[in-house]
């Protein structure tokens, strides 16, 4: 079914907050959580390089190598969001005019790249050692510093969630996403050290190395999917798109949208439409009946950019929702 076929015929919607969601408030939250989150971010890489470094030494497994691996990249990648998401809340200028959100999408992209550098390592390693085994040594050292690992970064990942559910910031969704994946690896990495070091199996070892190469250009990918729908300027979901039409609709003064694009410049929702009103209003009303609009799409979207073009709708015209192709498409 498409988008036209889904808006038609949308009715009356229930009442939408007043012009208090317009304010900076929301915002000023939503960028001190992204700060926040992104400074742990970078503390736990830190931390978790410190650990794995150690563990290493102690034991020589493969496993561990890839993790610590991992972990000096999730630095890099952290340190990228860390900067980003400061850049991409700063104002529109003279030279951006839509504002800095890309440079979320830039960072993702980057973060991308690094982990895909990272699988390459690691998968090359541990070809390496499935063709020439080794003991793995200091196993009990290994298992502790790996689940001290998980733990550290699973409260990291629980951070991060309540940061996105503020902000929807893409740049920590893509640093969630790859920190989540390190919790599967390291659980990964926990059975071959136990193998290698416990069960005189260091072939399992290897194999572990390459269940991660797999796990982190899996996820790799997502973000790069993820980047590029931002920088190609997406359309928002079928989903978001109807919810918009329904919010504008719920006024009966306007009866008609079409021509409504919508794209995502980090977490800030671009909108443009064209609605169908009576030609007979004055240029305040008119003006008066779009603000209001606006309020209800940014109950729900607050960082919102919306522009709304009023259309004079012809007595004779039938009423248009998005998609339609009538005299003023």
């Amino acid at each position: 079914m498409s988008l036209a076929r889904l808006v038609c015929g949308l009715g009356t919607a229930t009442a939408f907050r007043d012009k208090s969601a317009m304010t900076a408030a929301p915002q000023d939250e939503a960028h001190a959580a992204n700060r926040d989150v992104t400074r742990l971010s970078v503390a736990v890489a830190v931390i978790l390089i410190a650990l794995k470094a150690f563990a290493l030494g102690a034991s020589g497994s493969v496993s561990i190598l890839a993790s610590l691996a991992d972990s000096a990249l999730d630095l890099l990648a952290s340190l990228g969001v860390f900067f980003a998401v400061r850049w991409a809340a700063a104002p529109p200028d003279a030279e951006h005019r839509f504002g800095h959100g890309k440079g979320e999408a830039l960072a993702a992209l980057v973060q991308a790249g690094l982990v895909f550098a990272s699988s390459a390592f690691i998968g090359w390693e541990a070809i390496q050692r499935m063709f020439d085994p080794r003991p793995v040594t200091g196993g009990a050292w290994g298992v502790g510093v790996i689940a001290i690992s998980m733990a550290v970064t699973g409260f990291l990942v629980w951070r991060q969630s309540q940061a996105i559910r503020k902000s929807g910031s893409m740049a920590v969704q893509a640093d969630r996403a790859h920190y989540a994946a390190d919790l599967g690896a390291n659980a990964v990495v926990l059975i071959g050290v136990f193998s290698g070091a416990f069960l005189s199996a260091p072939g399992l070892d290897a194999a572990a190395g390459l269940v991660v190469t797999v796990w982190l250009f899996w996820g790799a990918t997502g973000v790069l999917r993820n980047a590029a729908d931002h920088l190609l300027d997406r359309a928002a979901p079928d989903a978001d798109q109807v919810a918009i039409t329904t919010a504008v609709l719920s006024d009966p003064r306007i009866t008609g949208v079409h021509r409504l694009r919508t794209r995502l410049a980090g977490s800030v929702l671009m909108v443009q439409m064209h609605v169908d009103m009576d030609p007979a209003l004055t240029l305040e009303q008119a003006h008066d009946i779009l603000e209001e609009a606006e309020v209800r799409i940014r109950a729900r979207w607050p960082q919102a950019d919306i522009m709304i073009h009023p259309d004079p709708r012809a007595a004779s015209a039938p009423v248009e929702a998005s998609g339609g192709k009538g005299p003023w498409s």
